[in-house]
């Protein structure tokens, strides 16, 4: 190293040492503030906890309209959707061939009934000459013979008039019940076979049902708060309120109005089923909707925010400053959700803050400032949270 660079270093060197020595007297910088974290109160509020399942409307009665004899539609009388009563004509099939059939048949029971008449009267003039042995007895028992077989004849045409009758009155189809009709299927001129070929279907709309199913566990929770059974007493059993597609609540609540005897063993599920008014003819068959009805009540519920909760491997915890504003994690125990809030079943108690933002910033057992959640961003607290709309629990059949 010559002169020049070892000068160099030295200055270097010189001025490193200055900068490190403090000035007599200098005080160390001041500890940085406690960390702002934004809190709400646990508050105890009653809840009424719903369960929801995805259900499905299906008609009472859905008649598949057929005809009993063969023939060519020649009418459709109703249009496309319409109501009907019960008694309306709906179709109605070619009845001249069905005419003449009848008249044919009338014929032969007027043919029936002249034999008959004949016999009767061949009978009536034998009946003295055996008596006086002018014919043999076989003759009379000929006699009787022929007048039982026109009389069985007879009544053999009478059927065949009946039955003329009724395929007649066949070829006009009626609507066995009050509802509503879907499309026609077989438009006037269309040939139809009797008892095969499906001419319309006739759906009932007042009441409706809607099916879905509960798991065991749901059964013996509704079973809980019914304190039985449901299928011996559906009187007692809560409402059923009904959620459309839309999101609105359909104006008339469900009534239990079947519940399997068995659980399906495949996907260990029991059907249950409601009636529901439909005056309006609102609901139709096959339409999705939502069945909501209360599980329980908790009279003192603490709800928290689910943003405050954090879930490692399926346990939840929740950070909570004490009296000293330290911060701890405190493990909770929670059943159910109610929109975007847990509600806690055990591991805070009332009047207990709790961290909803700034968790990040937490240390445990460190020093934060604590600042009430609605004071700092005019967020809902926990009370304002529980007087919130009905208590909603997602749930899967």
């Amino acid at each position: 190293m010559n002169k020049r660079s070892y000068l160099f270093f030295s200055i270097v060197v010189s001025l490193i040492a200055a900068c490190s020595q403090s000035p007599e007297g200098a005080q160390p910088p001041p500890a940085p503030p406690p960390p702002e974290v934004s809190v709400i109160k646990a508050t105890a509020t009653p809840v009424t906890v719903y369960e929801e399942y995805v259900a499905q409307t299906a008609a009472v009665d859905a008649v598949e309209i057929r005809s009993r004899v063969n023939g060519i539609v020649e009418r459709q009388v109703f249009e496309d959707g319409a109501r009907v009563k019960k008694g309306d004509v709906l179709f109605v099939i070619d009845q001249q061939p069905y005419i003449t059939a009848l008249a044919q048949a009338k014929a032969g029971l007027a043919q029936a009934q002249a034999a008959l008449v004949n016999s009767r009267q061949i009978l009536k003039r034998i009946r003295p000459l055996v008596d006086e042995q002018a014919i043999s007895k076989q003759d009379l028992d000929a006699a009787v013979a022929r007048q039982s077989a026109d009389a069985a004849s007879v009544e053999a045409a009478r059927a065949n008039v009946k039955q003329a009758q009724l395929n007649l009155a066949y070829t006009t189809i009626e609507a066995s019940r009050d509802g509503v009709m879907s499309r026609a299927l077989i438009n006037p001129g269309g040939l139809v076979t009797a008892a095969q070929t499906l001419l319309s279907t006739l759906y009932s709309i007042d009441p409706i049902y809607v099916n879905f199913t509960i798991s065991e566990q749901k059964l013996l929770e509704l079973n809980k708060r019914l304190q039985r059974i449901p299928g011996e007493d559906k009187s007692k059993a809560p409402p059923f309120k009904l959620i459309l597609t839309d999101g609105n609540e359909y104006k008339f609540p469900g009534k239990l109005n079947f519940v399997d005897a068995a659980f399906d063993q495949k996907s260990g599920t029991l059907q249950v089923r409601l009636a529901v008014p439909n005056p309006d003819r609102y609901l139709r068959p096959g339409l999705f909707v939502r069945v909501v009805v209360a599980a329980y009540e908790n009279a003192d519920a603490i709800r928290v925010p689910q943003k405050a909760v954090q879930e490692v491997q399926g346990s939840r915890s929740v950070w909570v400053v004490g009296h000293d504003n330290k911060a701890s994690s405190r493990q909770i125990t929670t059943a159910s959700r109610i929109d975007n809030d847990w509600v806690v079943e055990k591991g805070l108690k009332p009047g207990e803050m709790v961290v909803v933002e700034g968790m990040q910033k937490i240390q445990p057992g460190a020093v934060v400032n604590p600042v009430l959640a609605s004071a700092a961003g005019g967020k809902p607290d926990a009370q304002t949270a529980a007087s919130a709309a009905p208590a909603v629990v997602k749930t899967g059949n």
